[in-house]
């Protein structure tokens, strides 16, 4: 038992011993000096513009997936110049889109009212049809002879045409 214990306390110094942080050794350097001329010090744009095109070193001609991933892309100087061309280009897309998606709605509408439309004549039709069964002499008689109470008779002579002169 003791073996083990000794085993784990030793283990443990051995992970508390990897664990301390490693200084590394800098090369000593010179502290500026405090009296320096505002002449020699880069101005904010100067240093500004030296990032700028630090970032902007060629990389590779190949694009990888890892930088497209990155957002590398992004960060090229061909993309940034030309980025109110892409929203253009993605305003006019969205344009285009909304476009179609009402067209296309006004197409199931058009298609909807023309069956309305269809529908309509066809009860229209069927409407017109009943209504000229309905009316006919023959119709009209026999609901004479069923009604008794009326005062409508079938008239025994033709009729006669009255001229009038003018």
């Amino acid at each position: 038992m003791k073996k083990d214990e000794n085993k784990i306390e030793n283990d443990d110094r051995l992970i508390i011993e990897q664990a301390k942080p490693v200084e590394k050794a800098q090369p000593e350097q010179p502290e500026p000096e405090q009296e320096t001329a505002p002449e020699e010090q880069p101005s904010f744009k100067e240093v500004i513009e030296q990032q700028a095109t630090e970032e902007e070193a060629p990389q590779s001609s190949n694009l990888t997936l890892r930088q497209i991933l990155g957002g590398d892309l992004l960060l090229k100087r061909f993309i940034r110049d030309q980025i109110w061309v892409i929203m253009l280009i993605t305003l006019f897309t969205i344009i285009y889109i909304s476009n179609r998606y009402s067209c296309q709605q006004d197409l199931i509408e058009i298609d909807q009212l023309q069956k309305d439309l269809q529908n309509a004549k066809y009860k229209t039709l069927s409407v017109s049809s009943e209504l000229t069964e309905k009316c006919r002499e023959s119709h009209v008689l026999e609901l004479l002879k069923n009604n008794e109470d009326s005062v409508l008779k079938i008239p025994n002579q033709p009729p006669y045409i009255i001229n009038i002169p003018e």
